[in-house]
């Protein structure tokens, strides 16, 4: 008897975390859509890992703050899955994509605030919002936080703060939407080395040092620490889990 493949979407999929968890989730035997904001080539590259895995991807170019372009996004993606799988629906969304923002409050703008809010906040509200119609019974959504919303480090408080929002609007969704069995949770990562935010914490000794010093495990986070966790929340094993912040952080000022 076989079962239907599941079909995750990831934003934010060509690139440090989202090609992570884009890649683990593919390991699990899931079929994957990737988003990409402006490097086609990258997106690519993910796509062919996964494919070589033996699953299905495709990559989407989307801008998770250009909010008109949604109904356009989920019209695509939906003609792309009625046409090759007969259903235009979704098993698992992660929100993914993401920006950096550095800097203390007396010098951060108007400007820098309306940012992440529309990236952090309200793209992941009406992406999710706009995706409800075709994620299928038994699914879930996955939003990536930070370590950011349980402690406080200087020149992060916008970020922060919005990520911590970011996990009362999971809870929100999973009380919501646990009527359709479809559950929500929160992945928040410590300090990775990735490109994110510059690259600050891979590429500035002096930051990735003070990094691996307040945390347990000893040593700043990796890619690899974070999409095991996701592509985790998109199996059977992780049923019963809704509503719920997993921090993965190596123990980050415990």
């Amino acid at each position: 008897m076989s079962t239907k493949t599941k079909i995750a979407l990831v934003t934010g999929g060509s690139r440090g975390l989202g090609r992570n968890s884009a890649i683990k989730i593919a390991q699990k035997g899931i079929d994957v859509i990737i988003t990409y904001r402006s490097n086609k080539e990258e997106a690519d590259a993910v796509i062919s890992e996964i494919q070589d895995l033996g699953r299905k991807a495709i990559a989407y170019q989307l801008d998770t703050k250009d909010f008109k372009s949604f109904d356009a996004f989920v019209k695509n993606v939906g003609d792309h899955l009625e046409e090759n799988t007969g259903s235009r629906n979704i098993d698992f969304l992660i929100n993914n994509a993401g920006t950096a923002l550095y800097a203390p409050i007396t010098e951060t703008t108007e400007e820098q605030v309306d940012d992440i809010i529309d990236i952090h906040f309200k793209g992941i509200f009406f992406l999710t919002q706009k995706f409800l119609p075709f994620i299928n019974e038994g699914g879930g959504i996955i939003n990536i936080s930070s370590g950011l919303a349980r402690f406080a480090l200087p020149g992060s408080s916008v970020y922060g703060s919005i990520k911590a929002g970011v996990e009362m609007l999971t809870k929100y969704m999973a009380k919501e939407l646990g009527p359709r069995k479809i559950r929500a949770n929160v992945v928040a990562p410590g300090a990775i080395e990735t490109d994110f935010g510059g690259g600050r914490v891979r590429d500035n000794k002096d930051m990735n040092d003070m990094v691996a010093g307040i945390t347990a495990l000893g040593r700043a986070g990796l890619p690899d620490d974070i999409g095991g966790v996701v592509a985790f929340l998109c199996t059977d094993e992780a049923g019963w889990i809704t509503g719920q912040r997993i921090e993965a952080s190596g123990g980050m000022f415990l």
